[in-house]
């Protein structure tokens, strides 16, 4: 298994692109009020490359055997809570329950940011907050 470990972590880097590319986008066509959000491909393509990111995901978790809630992990610990406040924030974001302009432009900028914490964590693998 160890011998996928390359072709899995350009798999999953590939997904986290594809993933923050098609948010920003949606978000853009969304804001512009643009025909796009209403292609089937937008709806679809979304989740078919977030379950391949969440599966490339664990099987690297059992390849590299840092598991979170651990303390060689605690830094994927902090990842993954990133992870579900980049999910919460999306659907503020992008959800179609009527929300101001405000509202959805803080919850799209700070997805952004916690996006970009979830980055450095990964690249790092050094816990940014020390909890375990």
């Amino acid at each position: 298994m160890a011998t996928f470990y390359p072709l899995l972590t350009q798999l999953h880097l590939l997904t986290v692109f594809i993933t923050i590319t098609l948010f920003i986008l949606r978000f853009y066509w969304q804001r512009s009020g643009s025909p796009m959000q209403a292609k089937r491909w937008v709806r679809i393509l979304p989740h078919i490359n977030d379950t391949l990111l969440l599966v490339s995901g664990a099987v690297l978790v059992s390849i590299t055997h840092y598991y979170p809630f651990s303390p060689q992990g605690s830094w994927l610990t902090e990842k993954l809570f990133g992870v579900i406040i980049y999910i919460v924030l999306g659907f503020v974001a992008l959800g179609r329950r009527p929300k101001s302009d405000r509202v959805r432009w803080i919850a799209f900028s700070v997805a952004l940011v916690a996006f970009c914490l979830i980055i450095a964590l990964a690249t790092r693998k050094l816990p940014l907050l020390g909890i375990v």
